[in-house]
């Protein structure tokens, strides 16, 4: 495993989502023989993070090489939605944006790590394609 290889890989897809350092994660796991990245985006505003995508692989850098496939392309294969939600310990009103194919995968990326009782969901909606 390349660490030069990850570092550039992990920067390219940073740099072209434009987020900061603190903004995106990068985590690895092992799973049936297979090494799987759960990108994780985290909202600087409101502090909580969300799946933006995974992907299995080989690898670190075969993972990594799958993302930065995904995210030059992934505004064009995916719908955009609109999610309005408030944590359990918030009075707040928060709104988030994900892509996925279908409102499930929308959801399932903001519950990504949660128990499902924590986050309250308002509204879920599709937005129009441009």
């Amino acid at each position: 495993m390349d660490e030069f290889d990850i570092a550039r890989l992990e920067r390219e897809i940073r740099q072209y989502l434009g987020l900061e350092p603190a903004q995106l994660r990068f985590e690895f796991r092992e799973l049936e023989g297979q090494t799987r990245l759960d990108l994780i985006t985290v909202n600087p505003r409101h502090e909580q993070s969300f799946l933006f995508r995974y992907e299995t692989g080989r690898d670190q850098v075969d993972c990594l090489e799958k993302m930065l496939a995904y995210v030059k392309r992934f505004r064009d294969t995916e719908s955009s939605y609109t999610v309005q939600w408030r944590t359990r310990d918030d009075k707040e009103l928060h709104t988030s944006y994900f892509r996925a194919h279908n409102v499930y995968e929308a959801l399932d990326k903001l519950y990504f790590g949660r128990d499902l009782n924590t986050i309250t969901v308002f509204s879920v909606v599709l937005n129009p394609s441009s």
